[in-house]
Formats: structure tokens, sequence, C-alpha cells
């Protein structure tokens, strides 16, 4: 296995000038020295017509935007982004333009050969010489490597990049007879920028109450049970809502049969005490996390195919039972965004949010009524995240919206106090608080698409407005 002691060296023996497709993970987010340490040699040595495979951008990853600027990138395949990179490409076109995929669907585009990379640079925060790695040791822990697996297996070439060189690994997240080198970096990133969302309970009135009648629905809807599985993120109504879930599974003395997706503190304090079987981790949310999936037998990290690859048979959430998602926009026929703000500047993406709320039994949007004096419920969203028909149940603080395509759901529910009102009903109580919006058309030059987790493109992103 060679040994870089420099990226500059292992670039210069790639002896590429242009046209060159590089990948990178986000585990380490805003925290992430290995992308703008790649992006800066590159740019360094004028590669033209980059094509980035990033599974996610930051704000800190001045390195992405510094190449858009000079005009060496001809198309960015991402999940995720939001910060400088986000602001630069709503008013900017790239030659092959942007394409927003999901997690799932950009493990599956990776096995299909549909993302093809010439060269991954994984930030590894602990390896050993034969190029074994993990990520939930060393001094830059972040814990699952999940969305860097299908690169290290697919790429033409693999480098791993760490701050701690061992002489043996462990049960390794990425495996080195996929690796073709080793380049070394003081440092590879600051762990305290892993962390995701709020990663604290709300304490908001509006957000516990929503949080309150989320749980109560899935309560009534008979979930709460024996073996049941469930997921919710870091957001502050989400962990609420794991908050209810972990009274309620006290309460009925069970326990559940496994948590998914980005895992907190929250879900590993209810692994500890033994109310869930196990974690299946595909990122780690703070450091409360990271440092589980060394100390707890039944907190696994996974990768992306087997978290949620729609054509894997065997993904973890195609046996999930419930889970907790957001919304920036949701409309009339229950189609989410979480994309873009209603000015068309991108501020998110997909990430697993449409992955799991196809598979899950039962999937629930959380989110205010109103934001900033804004009606959430629109009469067609700015841009489709998750198609409607995958969408089951909409919870505010005014009342719970069910799509009408789940009649069994509706079924269920039509002799308990739940407050069940039409997603038109709703819209119709922000409309009152706020006055009917103006309806905005799409004026900008197309910039890219939004793609399902198959690959087909579900809709289309526009420069803002």
């Amino acid at each position: 296995m060679k040994i870089y002691n420099l990226i500059s060296d292992c670039i210069d023996e790639l002896n590429v000038t242009q046209d060159l497709s590089v990948s990178f993970h986000h585990h380490l987010r805003n925290g992430d020295y290995v992308v703008n340490a790649v992006m800066d040699e590159l740019i360094r040595r004028n590669v033209e017509h980059l094509k980035l495979y990033p599974s996610a951008i930051f704000p800190s990853y001045k390195g992405i935007l510094t190449a858009l600027e000079k005009g060496l990138v001809d198309k960015i395949t991402t999940n995720y982004l939001n910060g400088p990179v986000a602001a630069f490409l709503a008013k900017n076109t790239l030659k092959d333009g942007l394409v927003m995929q999901t997690h799932g669907g950009r493990a599956r585009a990776f096995i299909e050969g549909e993302n093809t990379v010439d060269v991954a640079f994984i930030a590894a925060p602990y390896v050993d010489k034969l190029g074994n790695a993990r990520g939930d040791l060393g001094k830059s822990a972040c814990g699952s490597l999940g969305y860097a697996v299908e690169d290290s297996l697919y790429a033409k070439k693999v480098f791993l990049v760490t701050d701690t060189l061992v002489d043996e690994v462990s049960k390794p997240q990425i495996q080195g007879k996929n690796v073709d080198g080793i380049i070394l970096m003081d440092a590879i990133g600051d762990p305290g920028g892993i962390v995701s969302g709020t990663t604290a309970i709300t304490r908001d009135p509006i957000g516990v109450k929503i949080a309150h009648e989320a749980t109560r629905l899935i309560e009534a809807l008979g979930y709460v049970k024996e073996g049941f599985s469930f997921q919710s993120g870091a957001g502050g109504i989400s962990l609420k809502v794991t908050d209810g879930i972990k009274s309620l599974i006290k309460e009925k003395h069970i326990k559940a049969s496994f948590f998914s997706g980005g895992i907190t503190s929250y879900h590993v304090k209810m692994l500890e005490e033994g109310l869930v079987e196990n974690l299946y981790d595909v990122q780690c949310f703070d450091i409360g996390a990271v440092k589980s999936l060394s100390r707890n037998a039944h907190h696994f990290a996974i990768s992306a195919n087997d978290y949620a690859n729609p054509n894997n048979p065997n993904r973890v959430i195609k046996d999930l039972d419930v889970v907790i998602l957001g919304a920036t926009e949701v409309d009339l026929n229950f189609n989410v965004n979480v994309t873009t703000d209603s000015y068309n500047q991108i501020m998110g993406g997909s990430g697993g949010h449409s992955d799991t709320s196809e598979d899950a039994k039962l999937s629930i949007i959380v989110t205010p009524l109103m934001k900033a004096r804004t009606p959430i419920i629109k009469n067609q969203v700015n841009t489709i995240t998750t198609p409607g028909e995958h969408v089951d149940c909409i919870v505010t603080e005014r009342g719970i919206a069910i799509n009408p395509l789940r009649k069994d759901l509706l079924k269920c529910l039509s002799h308990t106090s739940l407050n069940i009102m039409s997603i038109e009903s709703l819209q119709a109580i922000a409309y009152d608080y706020t006055g009917v919006p103006k309806t905005k058309q799409h004026k900008g030059k197309k910039i890219g698409i939004v793609e399902s987790r198959r690959g087909q493109t579900i809709d289309s992103l526009y420069q803002k407005e």
C-alpha cells in the first residue's frame, strides 16, 4: 500500500489536466478539511471539466466554491447542499448541470454505473497500513462512514486521507483491498463540526405540541408495540417525538427492534437503557453517537447501499415501521419540498427523505403550519423532493392531515380525539393569518434536476428569482 505524505504528491502521480470526476463523503460535515485540501490542489493545477460527486456539500467547502468561480466544474451530483456553493449554483448554470440524488439513489447509481468516478478521496479517521479504515476512532473520529462505502467499491481509484495511521484496524468499514493509496494529513477535520441539526429536544411550545400530536398519532395507529422500528432525525421536533416514543416504550414495557438512519445521543441512550435492540447507523449526528459505535455491540455502522438502495432487497428501511420527517413546503397533493425555498434558493436536499418516506409503513411530516408568517402548505410546492404518493401524514400545531390515499389510516382514526382535517382546511387556517401568497412562476434558467431514488427526474431546479 503506497503512503503519500502530501496530497500534491498523490495528484501529481495521477497526471490529470482535465476531465476528472472526483467524489468525497460528508461525514465530517462543516468540520471537513479534506474536501478543501484536495480542491485546492486541483485548482492550483487548473484542472478543467471537473465532475464532482460529494455525498453532500456544507458551507465550509470553500474549495468547491472557488473551483466553480474559476469555471473549472462542469457538473455536480450530490444529495444535499447549502451555504455559499448553493448560493452560487442558484445564480449560475453548469455545463452539465446539477443533479440532486437521494442517499439510497446515490448508492444505487454507483453500483449500477450511473455515477462514474475516477478518483474517490475518502476522509478516514483511523487507518492501518493495509488501507483498512473505520470512522469511529482516531483524533478526527466522525463515526459511521456509510456514505463512503460505495465510493470505495466503485471508484476507479480510491485514496484514504487520514491523520491517524496505525498497525491494524479491526472491523473496518472500508476494506483495504479496495484502496489504492493512503494520504497523510496533520488533521483531516474538526469533529466538533459534525454536529447536524439542533441535536436538542425542542422546548418551543409550538414544536412541543406538534411532537405531542405526532406521538399520539403513532400510538393511535397501533405502531408502538413489541418489535416495532423507528427513524427520526436530529431536529428539535423530531427529537421530541423520539422522546415521546421513549416514554411509550417504557409505559408499555416493550422493546423496539431497531432505529435507523442518522443516529444521535438520544438513540444511543435508548439502546443503553434496553429500549431498542439495534441501531443501524449510516451517519452519526453528534459526538455521543460517534463514541457509541466502538462501545456498543448492537450499534452497527452500515453502508448507504445497506441502508436505502431501492434495488437492494435487504435494505434496512424496507422493514421500517415509522419515520419522522420535516418539510420546507407541502402542497395540496402532499408533495414535500426540502430542497429549495420559495425563491428558488437551494438550501438542502432529499438525503434520505424520499428513501424513507417511500419504504416506511408510516411516513409523518412534522412542521409548523406557518414559518415567519409564511404558510407551509402551498397549492404547489416550488420543488418536489418527495412525491406526495409516499407521504402519509402532515402533523401541525393546528391539526393533522391524512393523505386521502391512506383510507386505512382514516378509518382507523375515525373514532379518536385527534384533530384530523383535510389538508385544504389546514391551508385555509394558515391563510386566515397570512393572507393568500402570490403565485410565483419560474423565471430563471434551468440549473439542474431532482432525481427519484431510482434515477428518474421528478422535478427541475431553476435559477433564484
